[in-house]
């Protein structure tokens, strides 16, 4: 198996004359559990550390360990960070797919093999070296049960000599990825080194790619998506976590149990926090609820076949309007589908999820920055408006390596909504949970416990009316719709606004959301230079749908809906809320493989529907 689809074609009679500085892909092909996800952070760490933009995609298996995983590094001068469709230096550390891998490559990349494979007679047109990494391994590492780890990191040595990467940011990276551990530190080290020397002794450079130093990195950080929406939910002043392990999800819950040990352990030695392994992600979202309804800022992360299971609750969290966030770290479906794949399958489904007439606030990060951030915008808007909000990550966003600014300390305030507390219930004397007092289809809450004899200590799931009284009267049943449809309406003007990128003059628009971003980036910029095509952009951030989407479509005669699902769901709902005659302007764009959105696969497609 081969992580892309470019055929080999023609010779290679120019292999090597044309330098390229700071603009590749690297793929480390490699066995899952080999240890080679230490050296490929190691290799793209220092990368980063010499200033080049950087990022990093790890595709594994989904069972056990023996399995084949590739991790691809791309570097670009541009700032292009999405997944570079073709593989220019390949890795081959995995017998069973080094052939098919080989075969992939266009003319003209390079491979570095492990000797015993002998690749360099499948093909003319590429670039081979050669090293015997057991030899190698055998001379820094006595403990033959270690070799096994080790010997990734020689590779990275390797790679460094060939790329002209510098060894004293080879040695940085390694001692950051073992900071605690001296030892493997310097036996690491003394692998890459010896990957080092041999290459410069042993292999003539005859590639084009090379990495120099730049200044593109300084001041910016390497995080994955989930570690950073565990950071934006501490920081959002969540106190209760219930979950139940899911990939991709999993490394959200766990990377926040770490944090808030270190951080929201209270003087007394006492947690102010609970994090709460639940049985299933029944139970799980039920102890959201219920945290939501006691007062806590409470949250779970999940995945697909979580957000399936939870859509009951999810009902009851709507009608009864509990507040909580749900974090769902989209992955490939339908069923088990491809775990270890990304995707964005998840959207339509959790706009409208449970059964009955529901429709969710939807959040949607595009980078770590973003996961941070709209973890206090979900939790602001889970209690302002008294209900669900799902951040809609997905797997290559939470899981693989990002480049990103440092993130902004908060600064806005805790928005509790409209609670009501003792001093207010007397001077009220009462209140009526689900009236609409001031037009926007929200109605003011009290939290259990709340010292007044008027204050609420019961909440329902079945019909009500506007006093929270059991109600199967038509019209209270019609009016408590109709108002929680006015609160729909009235989130438009507060979830995060679209981001908005303009071309010269132009005609078409593209619209796209979540990791689809890094590849419409540089898609807008290869339809502009290579086929003269003028794109506007426009990135969703948020469900429901704010004004300046509805201009955007407007404002074009053609609008491409780009995502990574089969059946267009953005697109459904987009044509669900906008005025019939502006439909037929949308057209679809969609990327399904379970790899991460490549802007070539954008590019080919839109010029050729239109016509180029």
């Amino acid at each position: 198996m081969a992580t892309t689809d470019v055929a080999p074609q023609g010779t290679g009679g120019q292999l090597g004359r044309t330098r390229i500085v700071n603009d590749m892909s690297i793929q480390v092909a490699t066995v899952n559990g080999s240890g080679s996800q230490s050296s490929n952070t190691v290799l793209l760490r220092a990368i980063f550390q010499m200033g080049v933009p950087v990022s990093g995609k790890n595709l594994f298996p989904s069972n056990i360990a023996g399995l084949p995983t590739w991790y691809t590094i791309r570097a670009n001068k541009d700032g292009y960070i999405g997944r570079k469709k073709e593989i220019d230096f390949l890795v081959a550390m995995n017998a069973e797919t080094a052939q098919d891998d080989v075969m992939t490559l266009a003319p003209g990349a390079a491979v570095l093999y492990d000797e015993p494979l002998a690749l360099d007679k499948l093909r003319n047109d590429l670039i081979f070296y050669s090293v015997p990494y057991d030899k190698l391994v055998a001379t820094v590492c006595p403990e033959a049960k270690l070799r096994k780890l080790v010997k990734n990191m020689v590779y990275v040595g390797v790679v460094a000599q060939l790329l002209t990467i510098e060894m004293g940011e080879v040695e940085k990276a390694i001692r950051k990825q073992f900071a605690k551990k001296v030892k493997a530190a310097n036996l690491n080290l003394a692998a890459a080194q010896a990957g080092f020397d041999y290459a410069k002794a042993s292999l003539q450079k005859r590639g084009a790619f090379y990495i120099e130093r730049m200044d593109k990195t300084a001041g910016k950080i390497i995080i994955d998506g989930n570690s950073a929406a565990a950071l934006g939910c501490m920081f959002a002043g969540c106190t209760v976590v219930t979950w139940y392990p899911i990939t991709p999800s999993s490394s959200l819950v766990e990377t926040m149990i770490d944090y808030m040990k270190e951080y929201r352990i209270g003087p007394d030695g006492k947690a102010t926090f609970a994090i709460v392994q639940a049985e299933d992600e029944l139970a799980a979202i039920g102890m959201v609820i219920g945290a939501g309804w006691a007062g806590a800022r409470s949250m779970t992360a999940t995945a697909g076949p979580g957000i399936s299971l939870m859509s009951e609750f999810a009902g009851l969290a709507y009608y009864a309007e509990i507040p909580g966030v749900i974090w769902d770290i989209q992955r490939v479906g339908p069923s088990t589908g491809l775990p270890t794949r990304t995707s964005q399958g998840d959207i339509l489904t959790t706009a409208f999820l449970s059964h009955g007439d529901t429709k969710h606030i939807l959040l949607i990060p595009c980078s770590a920055a973003e996961c941070f951030s709209m973890a206090s915008d979900a939790f602001n808007l889970a209690e302002q408006f008294q209900t669900l909000v799902f951040v809609m990550s997905d797997l290559d966003l939470g899981m693989n390596n990002w480049m990103s600014d440092p993130f902004e300390y908060p600064t806005t305030p805790i928005k509790r909504g409209k609670v009501l507390d003792k001093k207010d219930l007397e001077k009220l004397g009462g209140f009526a949970r689900y009236k609409d007092l001031d037009g926007d289809g929200v109605g003011y809450r009290t939290l259990p416990g709340t010292d007044h004899p008027g204050a609420a200590y019961f909440t329902r799931g079945s019909g009500h009316n506007d006093k929270s009284s059991y109600s199967e009267r038509p019209d209270d049943y019609e009016n408590n719709m109709e108002r929680l449809n006015r609160k729909f309406e009235t989130a438009r003007s507060f979830v995060p606004r679209p981001e908005i990128l303009k071309g010269t003059n132009a005609k078409i628009g593209i619209i796209a959301y979540g990791t689809s971003h890094w590849g419409i980036v540089e898609s807008r910029d290869q339809l502009r230079n290579e086929y003269a095509i003028e794109t506007d952009y426009l990135r969703l951030r948020a469900y429901p749908f704010t004004r300046e989407v509805h201009e955007f479509i407007e404002q074009h005669e053609r609008v491409y809906v780009v995502e990574q699902n089969r059946d267009a769901q953005m697109l459904s709902l987009l044509k669900l809320d906008l005025k019939p005659e502006l439909t037929t302007r949308l057209r679809s764009i969609s990327h399904l493989d379970g790899l991460p959105l490549d802007a070539r696969s954008v590019t080919d497609e839109l010029s050729t529907m239109e016509g180029k």
